[in-house]
């Protein structure tokens, strides 16, 4: 089917059965076929010729479990929403929630087709084909199924329109964008001619909050985005073989969920895991050498830049003593937005953007627009079309190195590689995606102290934007000017371990020196570790030494599935002997639900397991005395990063009169949303599926729990309980033996984002009880697992 191909409503509303019947009957000698089968689970299994119908097959199956999620996003990709869903609307726009109107007006102004096709046509002809096979297999999806056999939330839909190499395209970039400009897409839409004279003064804690709002690699909490990798090599494990964790935390709705899938063209490629988005390849898995995971990197994708005004005219800004006319853009919604063609005026907005790149407004932040100075964002990631060739490759690599070497063309956008390989070697890598700005020129190109108190308090790079010395170097070597080269990107390749829950590579293993010179832009050394990250470093060397209950000290692929569902609460672990102490100190003067709080507390069993009793009361007492200065009673130690800070400080009057003032507004926050204190975690944390409820285990980013679970934008309990909405998503622990790989793994909310779909959330239940599904590579695995008959489709 060409790539051009176009569809009319009324021709995708048939159902073309006659399609159908040619893709079950016999093969003329020239024809090129896919074969689609399901394994337990609905796993896709596509079987193609090429790379042509890998990507083919791969969207047909997709759509068969995701067809409205992708129709949906189609429309935010061109920009529509307003137009088909209404203009204050709320809709997903990455990992946030904005109306429609602000998405399609962002959309539209960012979107360059021409410049996305320049981009697209340096991939390779092999990435470049199997684009072509995705539009076109999506398309064969909806003429093959009519309108009238879609889902219901899209079905008979005047919005569900055929793909384009456009919108797939438009799909790469708003994902290479996430970290950068699409996380600030709201400050781009604040942007606007100053209407007060001065500036406001930076305050570093209303910074932090404000930059945190919109950067999700910027929250300390770690926002939407987060994960686990584990990685061990021949002297960690039993067998000498490589031993991988992929446990990526990301939304249980939208476009980003991942979808489980295994391609295979003979000679070519053999490669099964997960892909997220719109991707037509594996994102995160394994071939019969090595497997791989990715996890969100500290790394910054963008630095803004200050630029200094003309006192007579706020859109002129100058550099190097030169004047420069802001480019100045209104974008207008089309007719029926909202707005326009119901008597009210078009909906429009204007843009304004500079050389360094799009005017931003953070005025919380100290970055709003004023007289004398305005602030522009420049997005290392825009037209970064090189994640389809990184993909494909790590798909045939044969070992860590040749993932290496897959990822030099630093396709990468915002995530880190952690790898193992059958001949037991284990990798971290950020290849990621960085301005190169080297800490000297943080500080030489540093515009203003209120700069570099961003710089300090919320680790944002603001640029002098009045000096072109200040541009990002470029480096001959890197994929593209201004990028940090891979050669100077931090990589550690052991036969020991190597790990990371989204702190820097300086933890990758504690034991090996974090490689020097390493821009600040990539990740900062001798700075507190989430306690996710230190949590998971306790269960790894608690293991290897042989000190965690378990037999042995080396880490196997039994134990590595029983350790990440353990789900020990960190928090509890460092602060509950102190306030159980407290508590006993304290008794004869607490309040009811003082004493109450205390009581559950002491007894908790310090886990985020589904039956454990007192873990919501301490997830909201530990969410409102978390941030208290001087909270801890052990502070942090750069010699001592992973056990540092710890304890609870109750010795200070202060500290414990508000300890305790937590721990009583944590029990009333329960007792109002209707939930005993002791309730268990399972009680109010649980998804009902099918008629039946099932208790979650997993904890909140704050708790230091492995096994995250998130309740993004809920600040609390309430009445309906913790809505959990993103975290623990696709799990994968992989292993080798002589034929291959050896792989368990998950995916909580299954392979369809239809809530009617048997597919939906099936492999939840399997979640809750800690049980693993056996991934079927081998096609023995394959044809003992398989469900119904094999698709083939002729294209």
């Amino acid at each position: 089917m060409p790539a051009r191909f176009r569809l009319s409503p009324a021709l995708v509303s048939m159902a073309a059965g006659a399609l159908l019947a040619a893709s079950g009957s016999a093969l003329s000698a020239n024809a090129r076929s896919v074969t689609i089968e399901r394994t337990t689970f609905g796993i896709a299994h596509i079987t193609a010729p090429d790379w042509e119908g890998l990507g083919y097959g791969t969207a047909y199956a997709h759509a068969q479990d995701n067809v409205c999620q992708t129709a949906e996003h189609l429309l935010t990709l061109r920009g529509d929403r307003s137009q088909f869903l209404g203009a204050q609307t709320a809709g997903d726009f990455g990992f946030v929630k904005m109306p429609n109107a602000r998405i399609d007006f962002f959309v539209r102004s960012h979107m360059d087709d021409a410049a996305l096709a320049r981009a697209a046509a340096t991939a390779s002809p092999d990435a470049q084909a199997l684009m072509r096979g995705y539009v076109a297999g999506y398309n064969r999806y909806l003429q093959d199924t009519g309108m009238a056999g879609l889902p219901e939330p899209c079905r008979g839909k005047a919005w569900v329109r055929p793909m384009t190499t456009s919108d797939l395209a438009r799909s790469t970039e708003l994902s290479m964008v996430q970290g950068g400009i699409g996380a600030l897409a709201g400050a781009v839409l604040a942007a606007a001619p100053p209407v007060v004279k001065t500036a406001a003064a930076v305050v570093p804690e209303a910074s932090i909050a404000e930059i945190a709002r919109y950067s999700f690699n910027a929250n300390p909490e770690g926002g939407e985005l987060g994960s686990n990798g584990w990685a061990f090599g021949r002297n960690a494990t039993p067998d000498g073989k490589g031993l991988l964790l992929g446990n990526p935390h990301f939304p249980w709705v939208g476009i980003n969920r991942f979808w489980q899938v295994h391609q295979t063209i003979p000679g070519q490629l053999d490669v099964m895991g997960a892909a997220g988005a719109l991707s037509p390849i594996v994102s995160i898995g394994f071939n019969k050498d090595v497997a791989w995971t990715h996890t969100v990197s500290t790394g910054k994708r963008f630095t803004l830049y200050e630029l200094k005004l003309d006192p007579a005219d706020p859109t002129v800004y100058w550099v190097d003593g030169e004047p420069k006319r802001m480019a100045v853009r209104t974008v207008t919604l089309p007719s029926g937005s909202g707005g326009a063609g119901d008597g009210g005026a078009p909906l429009q907005h204007t843009f304004y953007s500079t050389d360094w790149g799009p005017v931003i407004s953070l005025p919380r932040a100290g970055l709003g627009w004023t007289a004398q100075r305005a602030y522009a964002l420049r997005d290392a990631n825009t037209l970064n079309t090189r994640s389809a060739d990184s993909w494909i490759r790590m798909g045939q690599a044969r070992n860590v190195s040749e993932l290496r070497a897959a990822m030099g063309n630093q396709g990468m956008p915002w995530i880190n590689t952690i790898a193992a390989d059958r001949d037991g070697n284990a990798m971290y890598a950020d290849l990621s995606v960085v301005p190169d700005v080297s800490a000297d020129m943080l500080k030489t190109c540093t515009p203003s102290p209120a700069a570099a108190a961003l710089l300090n308090a919320a680790n944002l790079p603001v640029l002098d934007g009045s000096r072109s010395a200040c541009a990002w170097s470029r480096d001959s070597t890197a994929s593209s000017p201004g990028l940090i080269a891979p050669a100077r990107m931090p990589v550690v390749i052991t036969p020991d371990y190597v790990q990371n829950s989204n702190d820097s590579f300086w933890l990758s293993n504690p034991d090996i020196a974090p490689m020097p010179g390493v821009s600040p832009l990539v990740g900062l050394i001798g700075k507190p570790q989430r306690l996710r990250t230190r949590s998971g470093i306790m269960e790894i060397r608690g293991r290897l030494a042989g000190t965690d209950g378990l037999p042995g000290n080396r880490m196997s692929a039994a134990d590595l599935r029983s350790v990440i569902f353990r789900d020990k609460n960190l928090a509890g672990a460092l602060v509950m002997n102190d306030l159980a102490a407290a508590c006993a100190e304290s008794a004869s003067t607490l309040t009811a639900d003082q004493a109450a709080g205390c009581r559950v507390l002491t007894a908790w069993d310090r886990t985020s397991n589904a039956a454990s009793r007192g873990a919501p009361l301490f997830r909201e007492f530990w969410r409102a005395a978390k941030d208290m200065p001087g909270i801890w009673r052990v502070a942090f130690d750069p010699a001592q990063p992973v056990t540092t800070p710890a304890g609870l400080d109750m010795a200070t009057p202060a500290i414990r009169t508000a300890v305790f003032k937590a721990l009583a507004e944590a029990a009333n926050t329960l007792r109002v949303a209707g939930f005993a204190l002791d309730t268990p975690l399972g009680n109010p944390q649980s998804r009902l599926v099918r008629g039946e409820k099932i208790g979650l285990h997993g904890g909140e980013e704050f708790e230091g729990v492995l096994n995250k679970l998130s309740t993004q934008g809920q600040t609390a309990i309430d009445s309906k309980g913790y809505n959990v909405n993103s975290g623990t998503g696709y799990l994968q622990v992989v292993t080798f033996d002589e034929r291959g790989p050896v792989a368990q793994g998950l995916l909580t909310y299954g392979q369809s984002s239809d809530p009617a779909s048997p597919r939906a959330y099936d492999q939840l239940p399997m979640f809750a009880a800690k049980q693993w599904q056996p991934l079927p590579f081998h096609p023995a695995d394959v044809q003992a697992q398989r469900q119904g008959r094999p698709l083939q489709l002729v294209y």
